[in-house]
């Protein structure tokens, strides 16, 4: 039973217009849930993820804004938009998040760090900080991280592991700094997942490449990871905090 649209969940997911965003949020209008995403350059595909909210969960059911999460401004305007259209926020999903072509890490300019870094830590980092002042007891953040942080991508994408492992960090203290206020903090880290980020690496043949060699013998589908999420905002898990789901095929 979908909960009265009074007393549904209102959940904000950064880079909510593609891959594993745009996924969670059609999980949360599924499941009945308000949904507030925010995008930075894709009108087009935010606006279809719009549509397809509202036609699972209702007129209304969801807002697409755009911003940057680098931008402490648009962070900010995201949460008091929801605020605003819905009052009380129960779960945020600090989903935003950016990788560049394969190199070495001794081949990678500054600029190529420097964008990793502000983006998928300082970003990631300003998210949860919103999420720290603006949830309440029962309310739940969930940290999209990667498998990266573990594996380490080498002559790949080692900035990006980096990042997403300062993530994992980021989970383990928040937990344990909003415990005592009733908030839980937890983290999915995807593994080869077919989005649109692997083009955007350089390499759209590595799902090909990589797929048959995880011992699930496949990739996942961003569907799969959004389950996970949508389970850690739930009541499911209320008792689950500080800790990672890996949804990574046992890679």
């Amino acid at each position: 039973m979908q909960p009265e649209p009074e007393s549904a969940p209102a959940v904000v997911i950064t880079g909510g217009s593609r891959g594993i965003g745009r996924a969670t949020a059609l999980a949360c209008a599924r499941r009945g849930w308000r949904v507030a995403f925010s995008y930075q350059g894709h009108r087009e595909a935010a606006e279809h993820t719009l549509a397809e909210c509202e036609a699972l969960g209702g007129p209304g059911c969801a807002i697409a804004r755009q911003g940057d999460v680098r931008s402490e401004t648009d962070v900010t305007a995201l949460f008091q938009a929801t605020r605003d259209q819905w009052g009380a926020i129960t779960g945020v999903v600090n989903n935003a998040g950016i990788v560049a072509p394969a190199l070495p890490l001794a081949e990678m300019p500054l600029e190529r760090i420097r964008r990793i870094v502000e983006v998928n830590v300082m970003g990631a980092l300003l998210v949860a900080r919103e999420a720290a002042r603006t949830l309440t007891e029962g309310g739940s953040l969930v940290n999209v991280g990667s498998m990266a942080s573990k594996l380490g991508s080498a002559n790949e994408y080692v900035d990006y592991a980096a990042s997403k492992g300062a993530l994992d960090s980021l989970t383990v203290g928040l937990s344990k700094e909003l415990g005592p206020r009733g908030i839980r903090v937890n983290a999915v880290r995807p593994g080869l997942i077919a989005t649109d980020i692997h083009a955007s690496g350089g390499r759209p043949e590595r799902l090909d490449e990589l797929g048959p060699l995880c011992p699930l013998g496949r990739p996942g589908s961003a569907d799969e990871v959004a389950e996970a999420i949508a389970w850690l905002l739930s009541d499911a898990a209320s008792y689950a905090t500080g800790t990672f789901i890996d949804v990574a095929g046992g890679r």
